[in-house]
């Protein structure tokens, strides 16, 4: 096993992954910083607490298809470059209206980010299909899954720091800044090609219906979106309740859950980098049924162990297989959309995601309360492995040819 440094050489990767190291400082800053600003003034009041996440999910059910819709219609290239300088812009924004006194204004940098992330995401999926080769493109991903990997550990350490040791001017600053940046680095990508893109004209419920009948038309797709059911479905189930596995199962105090995240993030990690290794070797669909098998597993002994050492391990070895599971996911839906709609592709599966957490976190509780944690976990488990039927048909839809050989005559066969 080995990495294809290739990818490395290739300007569109470089770049991109500039880019997004520096975005993703201002982003967990924003995360963090946020959160313990808006507890600060509200003396952690629950409802408050809530509106920050509300502020960050919410856009992804109002936006995620707009966004989609348009990253199949406008210049890539510019479509991110212009979303990274409107953060900036609207950052800024914020801090003039925190110098004046009105604190409640840091809902809206969360808000904002979020919807732009909406419109830059497709667009950077849509870049990869184009500037990278079809035979990277597995390792390309899993490389950017490891710089998002590596953040989940050190950027709540970042966030915190910034706005603990700088207060929040600063830490809002430093969000604006970061944002400009990435834009400026953006600037280095290989410009769009003049390839034609789909009407503009086109109202968004024809866009819509016409995604939804691409999606259902192409039998890969139709079976990620059903993945991406499952998936939703089990973390919902398990991420409302993931804190009395500290509390009740292990008798921790709740403050030691970022035990539990830095492990899953550890994993991630170890994760990422193991997807990248195998691009070469192990194909999509392959590496993401392992990561569905494991998964569900980690999922399993989570919601029974009684014993730190065991749910520790658990949650690395979770947190390892989430990064096989996303790049094959991610490597699978490239493939199989033509250029012009990978934006609605993405929009309609991220849809599903959502709509299917959303599901699981509404019955999570009532589900623990009529029955028992560790049911629910069982529960999470088993959704998680169905998945593995859902993924068995892609082994025969994504088999390679059958190589058959031609007698040639006298002189011998030739394999065709």
């Amino acid at each position: 096993m080995s990495l294809d440094w290739r990818l490395l050489q290739n300007r569109f990767m470089v770049v991109f992954l500039l880019s997004r190291l520096c975005l993703q400082t201002g982003v967990w800053v924003r995360n963090i910083a946020i959160l313990l600003f808006v507890m600060d003034k509200t003396g952690s009041d629950p409802f408050a607490v809530a509106l920050v996440s509300i502020a960050e999910y919410l856009p992804v059910f109002l936006f995620t298809l707009l966004g989609g819709i348009m990253a199949d219609q406008f210049r890539s290239r510019r479509m991110i470059i212009i979303c990274d300088v409107l953060s900036g812009v609207s950052v800024f924004a914020v801090l003039a209206a925190l110098m004046s006194g009105e604190w409640k204004a840091i809902f809206f940098v969360t808000f904002m980010s979020a919807v732009l992330s909406q419109f830059s995401e497709p667009s950077a999926m849509r870049m990869f299909k184009r500037q990278i080769p079809a035979h990277q493109l597995q390792g390309a991903l899993a490389l950017y899954q490891t710089v998002m990997s590596v953040f989940t550990i050190c950027g709540p350490v970042i966030g915190t720091f910034v706005y603990q040791g700088l207060g929040i001017e600063v830490a809002v600053a430093w969000m604006a800044a970061a944002f400009f940046i990435s834009g400026a680095i953006l600037m280095l990508l290989p410009r769009d090609r003049n390839e034609p893109v789909a009407s503009a004209e086109a109202g968004l419920l024809v866009e819509v219906k016409a995604g939804v009948r691409y999606v259902l038309q192409r039998p890969v797709l139709r079976r990620v979106g059903l993945l991406f059911l499952t998936l939703g479905l089990s973390i919902g189930l398990i991420d409302p309740v993931s804190v009395f596995i500290v509390t009740e199962k292990l008798g921790l105090a709740k403050e030691d859950m970022q035990w539990l995240m830095t492990a899953n993030g550890i994993g991630m990690i170890i994760g990422s980098l193991l997807a990248v290794l195998l691009a070469q070797r192990v194909r999509a669909h392959v590496l993401l049924t392992i990561g569905l098998v494991a998964t569900a597993f980690s999922i399993g002994v989570t919601g029974w162990s009684e014993s730190l050492t065991i749910t520790l391990a658990a949650r690395v070895f979770g947190g390892a297989c989430m990064p096989l599971m996303m790049s094959g996911l991610n490597t699978l839906i490239l493939q199989n959309s033509d250029d012009h709609y990978i934006g609605r592709s993405t929009g309609m599966l991220n849809l599903l995601i959502m709509f299917a957490m959303v599901i699981g976190v509404a019955v999570s509780t009532q589900l623990m309360e009529a029955t028992s944690l560790t049911t629910v976990f069982e529960v999470a488990a088993w959704v998680m492995g169905a998945g593995v039927l859902v993924s068995l048909p892609l082994f025969k839809l994504l088999a390679p040819p059958k190589r058959t050989k031609r007698r040639l005559g006298p002189g011998g066969w030739k394999e065709v």
